[in-house]
């Protein structure tokens, strides 16, 4: 096995360019072994306050009712929090599938009761806006999810368009957004679009190892979940709310104990993100992805989505090379120093691999090696 040295002061190893985790920056990963703290110290406190100020210009709201929140959890957590916070057993949940991880939340919201309607997308597309709206129209719907970029086929929804017909048709519809593998890498107008819920994990674009759910949610939601009868304690946003007030307040308060080092991390992230300006951070991964993309396909290579409109910038689905073994492919590629996923949709098993490309390998200048390795381990691989 290959490790590749890139000047930093992490020891050599295989690069991870999956779509999450990612690779992390020198600072991130000092911030992780910071000392034990209290977590109402005044240092945590400062800490905490940063983090969720700042979690406002990433998710871009300005509205002082709305509520970033960081819990310690996967982004996974966010489904859970979705189903018992804001359906209730029988509410009918409109669900657009582009993916594995889309019908992930369509099961999750099955367990909390919610009668759940799955609009499903040819494979590599998204579902088409008119057939979106003739559903709002048939059905009273509690709720809309929305997966901004389904993991599994690195297709992005356009949520403002999705928004606006659910605004059109179906106003008193919440709206949610799964943003795990997009906040911080594709653009979320949270207000302007009129989102109620979006939800994220710190170990894709947010640049810090997993251990955090992540997530905005607006006043309607919060009155919402204020209201409905507690199913759920940890989760629970009725209890989670006025904690993190607090600490956005600069006060210190208690509900459960918050991850002090990884919230540490994610500061230290944060501040680096929001140094570039999250719509420069927004256009360096395009630009990024763009690059990879027309490198792949001028060594032959083709993307799981339909068209460049529907792809992702924060990773890639790729069909393998024609002619070689997916997992020869895979594990070429490892000896090189690196490591990439397969792909995980039932209808394509076997068939793709998928390709991480956010946060700091972004200018550290990881992806230009790999792509470089790619276009050697299919010479190798076809002789």
């Amino acid at each position: 096995m290959s490790t590749l040295q890139i000047p930093s002061k992490q020891s050599a190893h295989k690069l991870t360019l999956i779509p999450g985790p990612i690779e992390f920056s020198d600072e991130v990963l000092e911030a992780m072994s910071t000392p034990s703290q209290g977590h109402t110290s005044p240092e945590f406190v400062s800490t905490f306050q940063s983090v969720l100020k700042n979690l406002r210009t990433v998710f871009k709201s300005e509205d002082p009712k709305a509520q970033a929140y960081v819990l310690a959890g996967s982004g996974t957590l966010g489904w859970d929090i979705t189903g018992a916070n804001l359906v209730s057993p029988g509410d009918k949940v409109l669900v657009l599938s582009t993916g594995f991880f889309s019908d992930g939340f369509a099961d999750a919201l099955k367990i909390y009761g919610a009668d759940v309607d799955v609009l499903t997308a040819e494979v590599g597309d998204v579902v088409p806006l008119p057939e979106i709206e003739e559903q709002l129209k048939k059905e009273k719907y509690t709720a809309i999810t929305i997966t901004h970029v389904d993991t599994s086929t690195s297709v992005v929804s356009d949520v403002e368009a999705v928004s606006a017909v659910v605004k059109k048709a179906s106003p008193e519809t919440l709206i949610v957004v799964d943003g795990v593998c997009s906040i911080a890498v594709e653009d979320l107008e949270f207000d302007k679009w009129g989102i109620d819920y979006a939800l994220t994990a710190s170990q894709k674009a947010l640049g810090v190892p997993a251990g955090l759910s992540v997530s905005f949610a607006s006043a309607r939601a919060i009155e919402k979940a204020t209201a409905r009868k507690e199913s759920v304690y940890f989760a629970s946003l009725k209890r989670w709310t006025p904690i993190m007030k607090a600490y956005e307040s600069g006060s210190g308060a208690y509900f459960a104990t918050p991850a002090i080092q990884t919230i540490t991390a994610l500061k230290v992230s944060l501040d680096q993100i929001l140094a570039q300006g999250i719509n420069e951070r927004f256009a360096q991964h395009e630009k990024a992805s763009t690059k990879f993309k027309d490198e792949l396909e001028k060594l032959g290579l083709k993307i799981l989505p339909v068209n460049r409109k529907v792809a992702a910038h924060g990773l890639s689905a790729v069909y393998f090379p024609e002619g070689v073994n997916g997992g020869e492919f895979i594990g070429s590629l490892a000896k090189k120093g690196f490591t990439i996923a397969g792909g995980i949709h039932k209808a394509l098993a076997g068939k793709y691999f998928r390709v991480g490309h956010m946060g700091y390998s972004i200018p550290a200048g990881h992806i230009d090696l790999l792509s470089k390795a790619i276009g050697e381990s299919i010479s190798e691989l076809k002789q």
